[in-house]
């Protein structure tokens, strides 16, 4: 896969976690499977917004964040969704951007595995000629 900060390993993970893309009716369901979506808890008036939900494969959790860390610190060249994951850190914290920057990772790599595209560095669709 061609995203930065995703090598062999993390993309052989992910593919072994998900392992059928079309279980998934929308890409953006990917990031609650692996629990790595808000935890929350509702009742009465209380409405608590809390940490992750850690459900489903720890091995693909973890390989997602390391990969956004790895694309978070040593990935030179800058793209949108490095920058989107910069304002984050900046507003909320390192570790909740790279949470978030994790699950976008995730969506992207089912997205990408479904299409058969590969990874735009700009915002700009590319012109099918």
């Amino acid at each position: 896969m061609s995203v930065p900060g995703v090598g062999a390993v993390v993309a052989i993970t992910f593919r072994s976690g998900v392992d059928d893309p079309g279980r998934f009716r929308r890409s953006r369901d990917v990031g609650p499977h692996f629990g790595l979506t808000p935890r929350k808890y509702q009742s009465g008036e209380i409405d608590v917004t809390g940490s992750i939900s850690k459900v489903g494969d720890r091995m693909v959790r973890t390989a997602l964040y390391e990969a956004a860390s790895v694309m978070l610190t040593r990935t030179v060249r800058m793209s949108p969704l490095k920058s989107w994951a910069m304002a984050v850190a900046k507003r909320r914290g390192s570790k909740k951007a790279r949470v978030a920057l994790a699950r976008k990772l995730g969506v992207i790599l089912h997205r990408m595995w479904v299409d058969g595209t590969s990874f735009r560095w700009t915002n700009q669709a590319t012109a099918i000629a």
